[in-house]
């Protein structure tokens, strides 16, 4: 369990990572003057973000629950936790036009997140029942 902790962790970290760079590619490109806090706080944020959003994909391995449970309760958990840090450093200001704009943009990523993971993991379980059904 340490090391699937330690693993979605270091997923984790290594996304946050890449939107970091990402984000600091727009800004060299468009110019944008910052300082060495803003960004060190933009990423640290990230990585927690990062850290937080790979955690929280364990709720999809509660088999226990529906695969509509296990989405619900892993959307609302990783908006909260996004705004939760989003809206206190200053990515998303507190207005009900940049909130609004903010949760659908979260939510269009995440169901295109979702739906890539849905079709890539069929995908694997199809081909895992072909090899089955070909091995009798």
């Amino acid at each position: 369990m340490i090391n699937r902790i330690l693993q979605k962790t270091t997923m984790g970290i290594a996304a946050g990572g890449l939107f970091t760079f990402i984000a600091l590619t727009m800004i060299k490109f468009t110019h944008i003057e910052s300082t060495v806090d803003v960004i060190w706080l933009y990423m640290f944020a990230s990585l927690i973000l990062g850290v937080y959003f790979g955690l929280s994909s364990f709720i999809f391995e509660i088999e226990a629950w529906s695969p509509l449970k296990q989405t619900i309760i892993h959307f609302l958990l990783t908006i909260g936790g996004f705004f939760l840090i989003a809206i206190p450093i200053g990515w998303i200001p507190l207005r009900f036009d940049t909130i609004t704009v903010g949760i659908i943009i979260f939510s269009v990523i995440y169901m295109l997140n979702w739906t890539s993971f849905y079709f890539y993991y069929k995908k694997v379980a199809d081909k895992m029942n072909k090899q089955l059904h070909t091995n009798k």
